[in-house]
């Protein structure tokens, strides 16, 4: 990173994963940050499990399956796993265009918005000159 680089601010967003023990209560425990920033090429997902709060919920929550979904998150992230959606050609408004796996599109995946155990938060930006020390300091502030 030359100098420029790293007093230059860029755009960023970011969701909080929500982990919602039992959906119809839509009580949650904050257990992840996915950060995306186009302009530095990066997307990178942290995420802390804290097992007494989720229990404290709902008893009997299944923590290995909620570190697992976010194992899959962190994959996906990664491009180490390919999404259910595949890859390949996708409908559009206008016609067909030919789908990409690229870091916007995996972000885009990871914050619709569902009714599961792991669901994002709306989607919120800023500017930072470092995504990865952005990107631990909303996980200290937002999960920890």
């Amino acid at each position: 990173m030359t100098g420029d680089d790293a007093t230059r601010l860029d755009a960023y967003q970011y969701v909080t994963l929500r982990c919602v023990p039992r959906v119809e209560r839509e009580e949650f425990v904050n257990v992840g940050v996915v950060l995306h920033c186009p302009m530095r090429d990066f997307l990178g997902i942290r995420t802390v499990v804290d097992e007494p709060r989720l229990r404290a919920l709902h008893d009997a929550v299944d923590v290995a399956a909620v570190q697992a979904a976010l194992a899959a998150l962190d994959r996906i992230c990664r491009g180490e796993e390919q999404a259910s959606f595949g890859v390949g050609v996708r409908a559009t408004a206008y016609g067909t265009r030919e789908a990409r796996d690229d870091l916007g599109t995996r972000f885009g995946l990871i914050k619709a918005p569902r009714s599961t155990v792991i669901q994002p938060s709306p989607v919120h930006g800023g500017m930072t000159s470092d995504p990865s020390e952005t990107l631990e300091r909303l996980l200290e502030s937002l999960v920890r």
